[in-house]
C-alpha cells in the first residue's frame, strides 16, 4: 500500500481524479486542497485511507506543516503528485507585473517547495515517485498564456534534470503533459474580465477567452483515464519520462517535435560551422 500526496484538490480536477485512481488500487491519499472543506463528504467514506490538508502551495512555511503531517500519519510519502496550478491569460507585453509573477510563483516555485519538501523522506527510504504535472503548454507554447507557458517549459527542464539526479536514489520522475481536459480549469474565464492593458492585444485575447468559454463541458480529455494511464505508466519497465495525455495533446506535441526538428536540421551546417576549425 503506497502514500500519495497530491496537490490542488478541486472537486472535478486532476487532483481528485489522482486520489480516485490511487484509492482504485488499495493505495492511501494525502489530498491538499486551498478549501479542504470542499472534500470533506468526498473522503469521509475511504475514512483512515484519506487524509485531507489545508495548503496554499505558494505558502513555504505551509508546505513544510503539510509534509510533515502528511509523513507523520502516514508513515511517509511514496508518490508525489505536483498537480497545483493555474493559468492566466494575456500578451507578453502587456500582462502586469505581478500576474507574471504569480503565474511562476504557483506554477513551479511551489512545485520545487514541494519536490524538496518531499524529496529527503523519499531520499531516507531509498524509493518514491514525482510526478509533475506539465502541460502541452510545456512543449508547445500557447498564444495568449505566454508565461504560463513558460512556467510549464520550466517545469519540464527541472523534471528532466531531476530524474537524473535522483535516480540512483531509487527516486523516479514523470512529466505529465495533459491537453484539454474536463476540468473545473475553463469555467473561471466566464467571470474573469479581460485586463489587457495593451490594445493592440486586445482582439487577439478575446477570441482566446472565448475559446476557452466555449470550450468548458465539451473538453475531449476524461481526468480519471487520464490518472489511470498514469498509474499504468508507472507500473512500466522501464517507465517512460514523459507521458502526454489526450489524442489532441499527442497530435499537438508530435508535430511540434517533428516541426522543430525540422527547422533545425536546416541549419546544421551553419551549427557546424560555429566550431574551430578540425585540428587548431
Amino acid at each position: 500500500m503506497r502514500t500519495w500526496f497530491v496537490t490542488g484538490g478541486t472537486p472535478g480536477g486532476f487532483g481528485q481524479a489522482y486520489a480516485d485512481a490511487a484509492l482504485e488500487t488499495g493505495d492511501r491519499v494525502v489530498l491538499t486542497a486551498r478549501r479542504p472543506e470542499e472534500l470533506r463528504e468526498w473522503a469521509r467514506p475511504y475514512g483512515d485511507r484519506v487524509r485531507v490538508l489545508p495548503l496554499d502551495v505558494t505558502d513555504a512555511a505551509q508546505v513544510r506543516a503539510a509534509v510533515a503531517e502528511a509523513e507523520r500519519r502516514m508513515g511517509g510519502i511514496d508518490v508525489l503528485v505536483n498537480n497545483a496550478g493555474r493559468g492566466w491569460y494575456g500578451s507578453i507585453e502587456g500582462t502586469a507585473e505581478d500576474a507574471v509573477r504569480r503565474t511562476f510563483d504557483l506554477n513551479f516555485f511551489a512545485l520545487l517547495a514541494v519536490t524538496r519538501a518531499v524529496l529527503p523522506g523519499m531520499r531516507e527510504r531509498r524509493r518514491g515517485w514525482i510526478v509533475n504535472m506539465s502541460s502541452v503548454a510545456g512543449v508547445r507554447g500557447v498564444t495568449g498564456f505566454g508565461y504560463y507557458s513558460a512556467a510549464k517549459h520550466a517545469v519540464e527542464a527541472v523534471t528532466a534534470v531531476l530524474r537524473e539526479e535522483v535516480a540512483p536514489l531509487g527516486i523516479r520522475v514523470l512529466a505529465v503533459e495533459p491537453g484539454a481536459f474536463r476540468t473545473h480549469a475553463y469555467a473561471g474565464f466566464a467571470d474573469e474580465p479581460l485586463t489587457e492593458t495593451v490594445p493592440a492585444y486586445r482582439r487577439m485575447l478575446q477570441d482566446v477567452r472565448s475559446a476557452m468559454i466555449d470550450q468548458d463541458g465539451s473538453q475531449p480529455g476524461d481526468p480519471l483515464r487520464g490518472a489511470r494511464a498514469v498509474i499504468a505508466a508507472m507500473a512500466e519497465d522501464p517507465p517512460p519520462h514523459r507521458l502526454v495525455l489526450g489524442s489532441d495533446a499527442y497530435d499537438a506535441v508530435t508535430s511540434t517535435l517533428r516541426a522543430a526538428l525540422t527547422d533545425i536540421s536546416r541549419s546544421e551546417a551553419a551549427s557546424r560551422a560555429a566550431d574551430f576549425p578540425p585540428g587548431t
